[in-house]
Parts: structure tokens; sequence; C-alpha cells
């Protein structure tokens, strides 16, 4: 049986972070604030992930209060998500991704985000849709304030799992 799940992130811009999306390291005068990486693309699929199981989000799972989370990259979240599916015997379909932000263009690093975001989920870069836009410059983020990310997930379970 097929289940969706989406998910949602969005992380202010700072001085003095780097700037991690889609597991990788964005060359940008700002980075995300955070407790972890701040990695607002991966949070979001995350979410997602556990949406299409029925579970909580990530914050549930690996909460901003707990002290092993400082600093982490957020595959490791990503990789827990696609555990979950895994260990109820199903299988992830298709993800796919877009993010928000006016600055830096992110087009010359979405093949490298795909790649790793594949290599996180077990699946094949086939099956991993990630794409850019801006905001237009309306809101916080079109004033270069912060970053979002939106999210959806394919999951195949068996009625056993659901």
């Amino acid at each position: 049986m097929i289940h969706v799940g989406i998910g949602y992130d969005v992380h202010p811009l700072i001085a003095g972070r780097k700037l991690i999306l889609g597991g990788v390291e964005i060359p940008h005068t700002l980075g995300l604030a955070g407790h972890s990486d701040a990695d607002a693309l991966l949070h979001a699929l995350t979410d997602a992930l556990l949406g299409a199981l029925g579970e909580p989000d990530i914050g549930h799972y690996f909460p901003n209060t707990d002290p092993r989370w400082k600093g982490a990259a957020s595959s490791v979240f990503l990789r827990e998500a696609a555990a979950q599916v895994q260990a109820r015997g199903g299988r992830i379909v298709n993800v796919d991704m877009s993010l928000i932000a006016e600055r830096p263009k992110i087009a010359p690093h979405l093949q490298q985000m795909k790649e790793r975001i594949a290599q996180a989920l077990g699946v094949t870069v086939r099956q991993v849709g990630v794409k850019a836009t801006t905001n237009e410059r309306l809101g916080f983020i079109g004033r270069e304030e912060g970053i979002a990310a939106m999210a959806i997930a394919s999951v195949d379970l068996p009625e056993t799992a659901t």
C-alpha cells in the first residue's frame, strides 16, 4: 500500500555558520541557524518520510533540547527515517523536494544533493527529485533572512505495517 508524507522546514540565515543543504556544503557568506547543522532540505525530507509512516515529526525523535544532536549532520536523521521504513518491511518509492532561497544559486549543487540524498536513503538517484526556486524577493525569504524547504515522500508499506 502506498503512503505519502509531506514535510516543511525553515531556518534563519546568520553569519558564522556553514550553509549545508541536501548534505552539501554550499559556499555562501551566511549559514542556517539551528541546533544541528540546520539542513532545512534534509529536515523537510525526514519529516516527509516520518509522515508517510504516520509517525511524529523530526523534533520528536531528535529534539533540539538534546545535546547529542548539537551540530549533528542531518543525514543522521534522514538515515534513521529510512531505517524506520525498512524496519516495517517498506521501501521508498520516490522523494521530491523544493528549496526556496533568493541566494545563493542552488542549481550548481542540485546533482550532488541528489546523489547524497540517494546514498543516505539507499535508493537510486532517479528516485530523488530536488528543485530550487526563489520567493520573487517577497517576505523573509525574499529579504534573504532565511531559507525554506518542502518535501514529499512516497513509501510502499505492507498492509500489516500500517
